[in-house]
């Protein structure tokens, strides 16, 4: 396959740039052996965490770093992510193997990690050109895509010493109120089926599985495919929202990415309504196929990934708003929070997860 289709780096996007001096300087003390000049590009897409390329001659790392005038201490804290890559590659192999972590932010300003770079095809909002995603492949990648969520449920988090992780006790609960809290700290508009879809989330809250270790991000960019089988799935990125809690919580941040064709979908995480792939009610059911956990209110799940992803979109338009961050892909983001308020709201009005337009 042409390596054109592989998951490529491009350059810095404007105010996201590096120190390059200190960075390679602390590189060079820290690296075995990188030797050659560095050189940084960074890859595409992405509204949270950072992620760069470093290039010492034919030697390539990956570098995650918070965005810029985030809360570092909060949700982007890197030492997390690089104590859970490091703890659970022992147990599920399909993440980059990490190489060190800086606390250090005289380097480039905030904490980073550095991790190996996993080779491959990620499906993004627009696939790589030349790739044929025929109806056929996109089913059994979206079979694939499912059954991996299911593997990575069946974690043993103790084993891999992640037993600390999270909280799974009144999880569900937890989660409702703590969105709900983030929404009306971050909230510049009056946005009434917000309200109502909060609300409906209090009243509906459903009783709780047992606790899993749950990615909170698992969508088709975030995963990676292997370039001569597409649908075998090489490494899962980005663990920053990882915990411990109720896997059904997982499955509804996945649905929340999941468009189906003819939706108005501002908020676009890969080829989802493509044809072939399956709606979102057959996603549930290939779940609870594979996982034996029956998904008993599937409408509260789906509603609750929506809500989640608003409050993550509205957060980052926030910060847009209050010129933490000069990205002007944030400019128009306040339509995405409206876009997921008003698919929740069909989704309660007509007790369905699919088919909603």
């Amino acid at each position: 396959m042409s390596s054109e289709i592989r998951d490529q780096a491009t350059s810095i996007r404007k105010g996201e740039e590096l120190d390059l001096g200190p960075l390679q300087a602390y590189l060079n003390d820290k690296l075995p052996e990188p030797g050659g000049k560095l050189e940084i590009q960074q890859f595409p897409s992405g509204f949270s965490n950072l992620t760069y390329l470093l290039r010492f001659g034919k030697q390539e790392w990956v570098l995650r770093r918070p965005p810029f005038g985030a809360n570092i201490k909060n949700a982007h804290d890197m030492g997390r992510e690089h104590h859970v890559l490091s703890n659970l590659i022992a147990v599920y192999p399909k993440v980059p193997r990490p190489l060190l972590y800086c606390e250090d932010e005289s380097v480039i300003g905030a904490p980073f990690y550095v991790m190996q770079r996993v080779q491959g095809v990620i499906l993004r909002k627009q696939p790589p050109k030349g790739l044929d995603l025929s109806p056929e492949l996109m089913k059994r990648l979206s079979e694939s895509f499912v059954d991996n969520l299911v593997e990575l449920h069946r974690v043993d988090f103790a084993a891999a010493g992640l037993s600390e992780l999270g909280r799974p006790e009144g999880y569900i609960a937890r989660q409702v109120t703590g969105w709900t809290r983030r929404y009306r700290n971050a909230q510049t508009d009056e946005i009434a089926e917000i309200d109502q879809v909060m609300a409906w989330l209090a009243d509906n809250m459903p009783a709780e599985m047992s606790a899993a270790l749950i990615h909170n991000d698992y969508k088709y960019d975030n995963v990676v495919l292997d370039p001569a089988d597409l649908t075998r799935i090489v490494a899962v990125l980005d663990w920053e929202m990882a915990t411990l809690g109720d896997p059904l919580m997982d499955l509804a941040t996945t649905l929340s990415y999941w468009a189906e064709k003819d939706e108005p979908a501002p908020l676009v995480f890969g080829p989802t309504a493509l044809p072939g792939n399956m709606n979102r009610m057959q996603l549930v059911d290939r779940y609870q196929e594979r996982s034996g956990l029956e998904v008993a209110n599937p409408v509260f799940y789906f509603v609750f990934g929506l809500f989640k992803l608003a409050v993550i979109v509205q957060q980052i338009y926030a910060r847009y708003q209050k010129g933490h961050t000069r990205d002007e892909r944030f400019a128009n983001l306040i339509h995405g929070v409206r876009a997921c308020a008003t698919l929740a709201g069909t989704a309660v009005d007509k007790d369905r997860i699919y088919e909603l337009i």
